[in-house]
């Protein structure tokens, strides 16, 4: 069992920056992937990022690839979401997401989610 807990959202001007940060307690986050994936009002859920659970393998949707940066550090079971050159679009809820295995890309691969923390970009 793991628990995620996102931070960090806000209200940011277009060209901004954030990071968010996803927080894990329970056994074995070491050995989980993590997706970060987000939605927007009408919206689907959607990927945005995912790492493996060394942090050796990453990969991004194409919308922020480029502007955002996945991370983790497992000694103090975090994962991170740096977000750069934010655009309006990129308005949402975001939240993390663990997997046992490998990094995965849709929402039905993943066992263990955040809360959500919300990402507002003005233009």
């Amino acid at each position: 069992q793991v628990q995620l807990v996102n931070s960090g959202g806000g209200l940011v001007q277009a060209g901004g920056s954030l990071r968010l940060s996803c927080a894990a307690s329970g056994r074995a986050f070491s050995s989980h992937a993590i997706g970060w994936f987000r939605q927007a009002p009408g919206k689907e859920r959607e990927f945005v990022a995912t790492i493996s659970a060394s942090g050796a393998i990453t990969d991004y949707a194409d919308s922020v690839k480029g502007r955002f940066t996945i991370s983790r550090d497992n000694a103090k079971s975090t994962v991170f979401l740096q977000m750069n050159s934010l655009k309006p679009e990129d308005t949402a809820v975001y939240y993390c997401a663990a997997r046992r295995g490998t990094i995965h890309y849709t929402r039905a691969g993943y066992d263990y989610w955040g809360q959500g923390t919300q990402v507002t970009v003005s233009s």
